[in-house]
């Protein structure tokens, strides 16, 4: 459990009381909410309290009130400066296989050309990379090592998948163990780090990804109307909770101190699948049936 607190700080501290969720202004036909000033702080809900009391209970007093310390931004939320060890591992290993395999991705379905590559994963950006290619498998790649690189992921499959291997490797054999000298308990002290120069070459990897792919158009298209699904069906069934929840849901609404967290929790635990059905049951004339199963 201990492993899985990312995020060691409440909601009530973590959140910057001047970011209220809140609609576009200036719109006249559709309701739009305003995605940068609706972004939630990364925290705990201050219901989880008493759980973390307990799972912080093997700290002493300082090293506890060290670990749920905040960082603060301007004009952002806090953030917690510390993490356990356990989820610094799971936090590196998440980090790795999403940034080379996101990658892998993109350019397998052509979303990153080897222009965009080459401007956002520099030849300087992946030295500590390159290092490691010249020295396990100098004779593969010759004197410039860079272009080689870039031919193999840009070539075909077969060559990207070797590749993407020997990306993978490379960041796991990076990988250290630091020690955070001001605590005293393993779970804590001890934090899942890399070394600097293989970093920065995941860096600009995940960096390349989120700005090519992520933030293009092609994608947020998705991600907004994703979003508005999710309010709208929020905003429907609490509503009208008798009319629309499921059956069980709705029993854990009625008997619940706080009904409306039931709501979130539900509209939370949807799949893709079972939102997007649930949209269109609401919502689309044409769509549902009163055979379907809730």
């Amino acid at each position: 459990l201990f492993g899985a607190l990312k995020y060691p700080v409440p909601f009530s501290q973590a959140n910057n009381c001047d970011l209220v969720p809140a609609l576009m202004e200036g719109t006249t036909t559709v309701h739009l909410i305003n995605r940068e000033i609706s972004k939630p702080p990364k925290c705990y809900l201050d219901t989880e309290q008493d759980v973390v009391d307990w799972l912080l209970q093997p700290l002493k007093d300082q090293e506890r009130s060290d670990f749920i310390s905040l960082g603060e931004k301007l004009g952002k939320h806090a953030e917690a400066l510390h993490k356990g060890f356990h989820c610094s591992i799971m936090d590196l290993a998440d980090d790795i296989s999403f940034g080379i395999h996101d990658m892998e991705d993109s350019i397998a379905l052509r979303l990153i050309s080897e222009q965009d590559f080459r401007l956002f994963v520099s030849e300087e950006s992946c030295s500590a990379h390159l290092d490691f290619l010249k020295g396990s498998y100098g004779a593969e790649f010759g004197n410039d090592v860079y272009e080689a690189y870039v031919r193999v992921l840009f070539d075909n499959n077969k060559s990207r998948k070797h590749a993407i291997s020997r990306m993978v490797a490379h960041l796991i054999r990076s990988c250290r163990i630091e020690t955070i000298e001001r605590f005293e308990t393993p779970m804590v002290r001890y934090r899942a780090g890399m070394e600097e120069k293989a970093r920065k070459f995941l860096k600009a990897l995940k960096e390349a990804v989120y700005k090519v792919v992520i933030r293009s158009p092609a994608v947020q298209h998705l991600e907004f109307k994703g979003q508005q699904m999710v309010v709208a069906v929020f905003e429907a069934l609490r509503s009208e909770p008798r009319a629309l929840l499921p059956v069980d849901t709705l029993a854990l609404y009625d008997t619940s101190a706080d009904p409306v967290r039931v709501v979130c929790d539900h509209v939370a635990g949807m799949t893709d699948t079972f939102l997007l059905k649930t949209y269109e049951r609401l919502f689309s004339p044409r769509m549902g049936s009163i055979f379907d199963k809730l």
